[in-house]
């Protein structure tokens, strides 16, 4: 059990770290840690936590409480929440200091314009990921990019494609 408590802080702490904007970048390792290499979930485990994590309140990077309960129980989930976010928080308090009185330098909008393909590509892998950790059915993923299209193209509202779709799902049997 301890080293299940190990394995959770190192993955969530160094994970923590690259999650400044919110942890929808690092679902992917998340999911690779937690299905792929340590066997904590199944991939269908994690895409229901997934969901679950992105229904309730709250921060979406509370899915590490969800994989560390997962993994080793109440002791997990706390381990997760601590290392998923005491480092990150206090690195951004200390950087958002220096952030602050770098407001007129002119690599502070290099540094945000380089930032934001990153976070874009992040986002981008973590619906990948989700995606790959699914069933497999054509009708599935058509769905998938019929919501991305009508996402990137409109101003639909979200509940509206997610009713559609399962609607769908629910009448083809799918």
């Amino acid at each position: 059990m301890t080293e299940v408590l190990w394995q959770l802080f190192w993955l969530f702490a160094l994970l923590s770290m690259v999650a400044f904007g919110g942890g929808a970048g690092v679902i992917p390792d998340i999911q690779r840690a937690a299905v792929d290499v340590h066997h904590w979930l199944t991939a269908k485990e994690f895409l229901d936590i997934f969901a679950i994590s992105r229904s309730a309140p709250g921060p979406g990077s509370m899915i590490a409480v969800y994989v560390g309960q997962k993994a080793a129980g109440v002791a997990g989930g706390l381990v997760a929440f601590v290392a998923m976010f005491i480092p990150s928080s206090v690195v951004v308090h200390f950087v958002a200091l220096g952030w602050d009185r770098a407001a007129r330098k002119p690599w502070r909008a290099v540094v945000e314009q380089a930032l934001a393909p990153i976070g874009i590509g992040m986002t981008f892998a973590t619906g990948l990921s989700l995606a790959h950790g699914t069933e497999h059915a054509l009708l599935s993923y058509a769905i998938t990019a019929a919501a991305t299209l009508i996402f990137a193209f409109t101003s639909v509202h979200p509940i509206l494609l997610l009713v559609a779709g399962g609607s769908l799902l629910l009448l083809t049997g799918g």
